[in-house]
């Protein structure tokens, strides 16, 4: 009986793909390139388009003002050039440099007392105690009110007659103190109020500084003895050194731009401040001469001036920073 040998077994066709086009091949290597190394870009596009609308913009549009003589009474000068005309002018204006002076004074007198207690602040709420996120909330409160119903209600605090504050040096046998007419009453008057509104914010930035920091050096201390305010002196400085740079940079800007505290200070809150020009900050002298005087192309020229001595107070405070980190 023969054997019948099966068939033998081919191997399975199987269809290959239509090859893509060239073209799609192409676009889909592109489209993986561009997911890869351009979607990022997309991703932050949004901040430079309103940094470009509402910051380069206004800075170089306000760059060419300075360098024209445009104002409001002179019909057509917003064309007229004059370089750096503004500048020079500037250079011998004696209200300016009230300003810049009465602006620095104020900063100091508010800055210093305020980072130390910002400090002292902080390293108190970083201790273990009862309620200590009720606490931390709590000095944040002065930043968060509104900065013109603060500027009101010191005003009103300060008043000569009626103030709460010449009412208790009255008590003490002190005589009453015009706080809007003298010029160092001003200044402190001001500082005050700046102290007390921004106190809260940098001891919170100073507390988060101090996370960072182990507790075992802080258990250390109290394990020798140490008081409390060798602690603050001795663990609590040196580990928040670049957190109180940043904090001095930031207050440096702000002072720099002040302007709302010691308009609502002024009883008829003019940009004059006081009838001395005792208290007038540079912000509130560009307001000035924008808006009263109608001299845009000043105003944009002090604003410069303003934004050149940002520039300047950043710098040194970051060259100062370098020092003191090499040194240590």
């Amino acid at each position: 009986m023969a054997v019948i040998a099966p068939p033998p077994v081919l191997p399975e066709r199987r269809e290959t793909p239509p090859a893509k086009p060239a073209k799609v091949e192409r676009w889909s290597v592109l489209r993986r390139k561009f997911d890869v190394s351009g979607t990022p870009y997309l991703y932050i596009a949004p901040f430079f388009v309103v940094f470009a609308a509402f910051g380069l913009f206004p800075l170089l549009y306000t760059g060419w003002m300075a360098l024209n003589q445009w104002n409001r009474d002179i019909p057509g000068s917003d064309h007229t050039f004059v370089g750096l005309g503004n500048f020079v002018r500037l250079f011998h204006d004696d209200y300016f440099w009230n300003a810049l002076f009465n602006t620095a004074v104020i900063g100091v007198l508010s800055t210093v007392p305020q980072l130390l207690l910002a400090m002292w602040i902080a390293h108190l709420l970083h201790r273990k105690m009862r309620g200590r996120t009720l606490l931390r909330m709590g000095v944040l409160l002065p930043n968060i009110t509104s900065v013109a119903a603060v500027g009101l209600i010191f005003a009103q605090l300060f008043g000569r007659d009626l103030g709460l504050i010449n009412w208790v040096l009255s008590l003490v046998g002190l005589g009453k103190v015009d706080w809007q007419a003298g010029t160092w009453q001003s200044w402190v008057a001001l500082a005050v109020i700046l102290t007390w509104r921004w106190t809260g914010y940098n001891s919170l930035i100073y507390l988060a500084g101090l996370q960072a920091v182990s507790d075992d050096l802080y258990e250390a201390a109290d394990l020798d003895g140490a008081s409390q305010f060798r602690k603050f002196r001795t663990i609590t400085i040196p580990a928040l050194r670049p957190t109180i740079i940043f904090s001095v940079i930031m207050s440096t800007i702000g002072t720099i731009q002040l302007f709302t505290e010691p308009l609502m200070f002024n009883p008829g809150m003019s940009p004059t401040g006081g009838d001395s020009r005792q208290f007038q900050t540079l912000a509130m002298y560009v307001y000035e001469q924008f808006w009263t005087h109608g001299k845009y192309s000043y105003a944009a020229t002090v604003s410069w001036a303003m934004f050149m001595i940002i520039v300047l107070a950043v710098g040194g405070n970051y060259l100062l920073s370098r020092r003191i980190r090499s040194s240590s």
